[in-house]
């Protein structure tokens, strides 16, 4: 039976929703989705909800031109430029994760998989259009089991994963029963044996990263746990993983670990996972288990789940050989012994370590001749900057039972707490004042933007991103399982405030805005910005 939903209860993702702020001031500019046969479903999709929205323009504004030269008036209006639709093959156009441009980089550590941007004279300047007959996702939750084929027409991984459970096509929707290569009996259950390890259910763990996300499953039923999870995944042979997710409304990004640093500040989640990843964790002298490590808080938990875990009862199943799959257990097993981790669980194919809350607690950190410290001074400083084999060292303690860095209050009590960051002056110039007044702000301005457009806090709008998000008030004053905000912080801003970010609980990432975003066309629903051009005036 296929899935149904008309335009009046839909999300919007087929119109984008950007809010610049002046003030106290939001516009809400309705953009239908082009489409190419003229006045489509997008365009009735973007008239109907402009109608609803009542967007009306505040009686106290001008719009008249404040900056212009000398001369006739027929010198002051300047044409309007006018972005013709790329070709149809653009649809699903991701500038920086570009299959025909990858494939000119080396393919050693996954180095073809990062972002590599087009130069100036390859940057496209038109509209990405919509795919033949899209239309607007299902409303949450809904959307987490059932995405409009149109919208992703990719059938390869329900091929692919089909006995696994990743995603069915069903009419003319895409089904996720929520399982995945590791659980395919489906996510629920998977999460219910972590959380008899790990503290889920009393907002502990309120972040967390999945590493080769797949269509996000994990992630997506987490959030009825009230986890958010930054997941990743490459754009490769799985076809369309993200932009599954993305349809789905999970947070998810286009990414890799591969030879840079992951765009997340040190010391952000509460939890880290892999499911079958894929992902090499003994090779390079145990480099992405550094980077997990420099990412995950102190006393955080990473999760291991398929091989090598349990190699004595799967290595048939698994098409290697006993030796192969020992061997990199036992590397995996010594890194994490380097690392300070404790391994609290194994249990079945899945593993689960936890981080160390300090330098104190780990005897072996504090022979330095065992294992390389980074000498940066900046842990955060990590756009296109490139991983090296050493620790990430923590903030130093009073005593062995402090948590390095300040202890994190458990969720919903962190969201407008003061972040440790701020209270133990850890971002330069900025108070716990500061960071009370600027709350304070966003709670008037999103009082303010939800009487221009009373469906913001409604749900009508699932996924949300905040351009320039400082601290993430604007995030916070929003928050509610209906929707997430992923706060991206610009890398030109003067404060890195993403730490503080993720001690709020809430997600994000660093990106510069030159550049374009590691997402699919299509994939928000509401755009918000504050600053930002501001920010980026001479750029």
């Amino acid at each position: 039976m296929a899935v149904k939903g008309g335009p009046a209860d839909n999300r919007t993702r087929s119109i984008v929703s950007i809010c610049i702020v002046i003030g106290l001031c939001c516009f809400f500019y309705i953009l239908g989705a082009w489409q190419k046969s003229g006045f489509g479903k997008g365009d009735s999709i973007a008239l109907e909800i402009t109608k609803r929205t009542d967007c009306t323009i505040l009686p106290n504004l001008s719009f008249d031109t404040h900056h212009s030269k000398q001369g006739s008036s027929g010198d002051l209006v300047s044409p309007v430029k006018k972005f013709k639709p790329c070709p149809d093959r653009f649809t699903d156009y991701t500038p920086c994760q570009d299959q025909n441009r990858a494939m000119k980089f080396p393919r050693e550590n996954m180095n073809y998989r990062e972002r590599h941007c087009p130069p100036q004279k390859e940057k496209l300047h038109c509209l990405v259009p919509p795919p033949k007959g899209y239309v607007a996702p299902f409303p949450w939750p809904k959307s987490r089991d059932y995405v409009p084929f149109a919208n992703c027409p990719y059938k390869s991984l329900t091929v692919e994963k089909a006995i696994q459970n990743w995603v069915q096509y069903e009419g003319n929707v895409f089904r996720f029963p929520g399982g995945g290569t590791q659980f395919p009996q489906g996510a629920d259950k998977y999460i219910d044996q972590l959380a008899s390890v790990i503290p889920i259910a009393n907002g502990t763990v309120r972040t967390a990263l999945d590493t080769g996300c797949g269509v996000a499953s994990w992630g997506a039923y987490l959030l009825k746990r009230n986890v958010l999870a930054m997941s990743f995944a490459p754009r490769d042979s799985h076809e369309a993983q993200v932009q599954f997710a993305l349809e789905r409304g999970v947070p998810a990004v286009i990414g890799v670990l591969g030879t840079i640093k992951l765009p997340y500040p040190s010391r952000a989640f509460d939890m880290a996972h892999c499911s079958r990843c894929l992902i090499p964790w003994g090779m390079n002298d145990g480099l992405y288990m550094m980077e997990v490590d420099r990412v995950l808080r102190p006393g955080g938990y990473w999760v291991l789940s398929g091989p090598p875990i349990n190699w004595k009862a799967n290595y048939k199943g698994w098409q290697r050989t006993k030796e192969d799959l020992e061997a990199e257990q036992n590397k995996i097993e010594e890194m994490a012994e380097l690392l300070c981790w404790e391994k609290v669980s194994e249990k079945g194919e899945t593993a689960i370590w936890r981080k160390r809350v300090n330098t104190e607690s780990c005897p072996s950190r504090l022979e330095e001749s065992t294992v390389q410290m980074c000498e940066s001074t900046n842990a955060d400083d990590v756009w296109y900057k490139k991983m090296k084999a050493c620790v990430t060292p923590l903030p130093d303690v009073q005593n062995p039972s402090e948590v390095a860095g300040g202890a994190i209050k458990p969720f919903p009590s962190r969201l407008n707490a003061v972040p440790p960051k701020i209270s133990n002056g850890l971002i330069p110039g900025v108070s716990s004042e500061a960071y009370q007044k600027d709350n304070k702000m966003w709670k008037k301005h999103v009082k303010a933007y939800s009487n221009v457009n009373k469906y913001l806090l409604t749900g009508r709008y699932r996924n949300i991103m905040d351009m320039n998000a400082g601290f993430g008030g604007f995030a916070a004053a929003i928050e509610s399982p209906k929707s997430w905000v992923m706060n991206v912080v610009p890398t030109i801003a003067k404060i890195a405030t993403l730490g503080a970010v993720y001690e709020r609980g809430l997600i994000g990432i660093y990106h510069d805005w030159c550049e374009a975003f590691s997402t699919y066309p299509r994939t928000y629903d509401l755009i918000h910005a504050s600053g930002l051009f501001t920010l980026y005036s001479n750029k």
